[in-house]
């Protein structure tokens, strides 16, 4: 991604929110409607998919960082690019406690 690790976190942030959004219009029609057998196959594609992307939000930069002999930048690129999006989770957290959003 970037070697900016709030760019990343917040690139995290708006896939995560951007698959809740769709998961949430695309099942509204089917809300009461029994699961089929394709339910479970879809979660596992969207299971799989998320990992990628987030390793791809996550790791790819610091990956290359190392293997390019800058591990002390790797290692500060991901930390600082975990602590950002756990602030952002902590954030969203907070706000869902204090009943902000409904």
């Amino acid at each position: 991604m970037t070697k900016n690790p709030i760019v990343n976190a917040l690139g995290a942030s708006i896939y995560i929110i951007l698959v809740v959004v769709v998961m949430t219009f695309v099942t509204e029609p089917m809300k009461n409607k029994s699961d089929t057998f394709f339910a479970p196959i879809m979660m596992l594609f969207v299971l799989t998919l998320s990992v990628t992307v987030m390793a791809y939000l996550f790791f790819y930069q610091p990956f290359i960082l190392y293997f390019d002999n800058k591990k002390k930048d790797a290692l500060d690129l991901f930390i600082k690019t975990i602590l950002i999006f756990g602030m952002i989770t902590l954030t969203f957290l907070l706000v869902l406690y204090f009943g902000a959003m409904k």
